[in-house]
């Protein structure tokens, strides 16, 4: 994931200094546009291939496999990486991180972590047109009961978590000083980003290629925001 250089502690606003070494960065650059491209890509090729149904040949046994990993301490912690995505917990934690950020003196953050929350708006624009259904429990598929709706893809979890957490990520591993609390909030981030996609799948509320689909274009949607971010950056360090 690209890094963004931010101050590495609290500063007045106006007092900060822009890191032009990596605002400039043309590397960086690139690999978020190509992540841009090829996640966008990625989601037209996959989404056109469930319009095919080809994918569900491989959707189900997948699925299948995965459910049948049941133990205590699993169903609890799949349980535990999705319950931050249903609301009302959905609708008051993203505006909670921004506002902490806005009170940190970390305003452009601040609205970039709304911003990321866009890809929740996103997932419901993009269910209007897919209309897939979603599993169904039977013989070899079980579905926890869980407040849902709207069509299976794609994923408005991962979608969601990955503007919103993986925003935090890239903040947090700018912001916090101290390297080991850096690298562990980083890490617990990214846990619950990698960990929501197996979740939605082993909780029978998505299938695999909506999950797969989800992650690419979250990726594009975080791309996106980071070149963004980059150019307002650039921006401030000129005035």
């Amino acid at each position: 994931m690209p890094t963004i250089a931010i101050p590495s502690r609290i500063e007045p606003a106006g007092q900060r200094r822009p890191h032009r070494s990596a605002l400039d960065s043309e590397p960086r650059t690139r690999l978020a546009l190509g992540v841009l491209l090829a996640g966008i890509g990625g989601f037209a090729a996959l989404t056109a291939l469930v319009r095919s149904k080809w994918v569900e040949k491989v959707d189900y046994p997948v699925m299948v496999r995965l459910q049948r990993m049941r133990h205590p301490w699993l169903e609890r912690a799949m349980a535990f990486v999705s319950w931050f995505g249903f609301p009302p917990q959905s609708r008051v934690l993203p505006p909670t991180y921004a506002a902490i950020l806005w009170f940190a003196h970390y305003r452009l953050e601040a609205a970039f972590q709304l911003a990321a929350w866009g890809t929740a708006l996103l997932s419901t624009i993009i269910k209007t047109f897919m209309r897939r259904p979603r599993p169904v429990a039977g013989k070899d598929l079980r579905v926890v009961t869980a407040p849902l709706g709207g069509s299976s893809l794609p994923s408005g979890h991962v979608l969601t978590y990955m503007g919103v957490y993986g925003w935090m990520a890239i903040v947090a591993d700018n912001v916090i000083g101290p390297a080991s609390l850096r690298r562990l909030a980083v890490a617990a981030l990214t846990a619950i980003i990698v960990a929501i996609g197996p979740s939605r799948v082993h909780l029978g509320h998505h299938w695999p290629s909506d999950v797969a689909a989800s992650y690419l274009l979250g990726s594009s949607y975080l791309a996106a925001m980071l070149l963004a971010y980059r150019r307002l950056q650039q921006h401030r360090g000129r005035r």
